[in-house]
């Protein structure tokens, strides 16, 4: 333990004596780190440093829960594409499937998720067929079923490399198709009421 500094010293004297007798003693012999430069030597100076460190070291997160399920279906969906097994594809699609299941029974706090389970049997067929063709690329038909490889609820075109022609054909079919129903809804819906359409 540290001794009180005595009346009457300066507190410098009395903090170079210490780190003198420290130095003589061998107490800084053996420090993590030592004869290698600051990890943070050239950063800009930040006033949460150490928070940033520590959240760092013990793998906390500076994002809410649901944006670190989207990135983490993200990553799935980049994953699949690498896998060398159907079992692979499997393994990985019910594992984040099994998180996104969990966030939707009970949503975490932050923004909105907006992200459903992948469709692994699809993603399977979507692998096997990439394969026999020797193409890599995204998950075709993962969450949002849009043929992006994104999970998100309607997907970012593109957002997984270049499309291949057909690619987005049945996902852009289904839309339309969607889009004519909804419009025959509401034409119907104001004939009823008597208004034109």
């Amino acid at each position: 333990m540290t001794e009180r500094k005595p009346p009457g010293v300066s507190f410098e004297t009395w903090a170079d004596r210490q780190i003198r007798e420290a130095e003589e003693r061998g107490a800084f012999a053996d420090l993590p780190g030592r004869g290698r430069p600051l990890a943070s030597l050239d950063a800009p100076y930040d006033e949460l440093w150490w928070v940033k460190g520590k959240m760092r070291r013990e793998g906390l997160s500076f994002l809410p829960p649901s944006l670190v399920l989207r990135k983490e279906a993200e990553d799935a969906a980049a994953a699949v594409a690498e896998a060398r097994s159907e079992r692979q594809v499997r393994r990985i699609l019910t594992a984040v499937n099994e998180k996104i299941e969990a966030a939707i029974r009970r949503p975490p706090p932050g923004p909105p998720l907006n992200v459903r389970p992948f469709d692994v049997e699809q993603a399977v067929a979507d692998w096997r067929a990439r394969r026999a063709d020797g193409a890599g690329g995204g998950v075709d038909g993962g969450a949002d079923g849009g043929g992006t490889g994104s999970p998100r609820a309607g997907g970012r075109p593109g957002a997984r490399g270049p499309r291949r022609p057909g690619r987005g054909v049945p996902a852009a079919r289904a839309a339309l198709v969607g889009m004519a129903r909804a419009i025959r809804r509401g034409s119907q819906a104001a004939t009823r009421r008597g208004q034109a359409p």
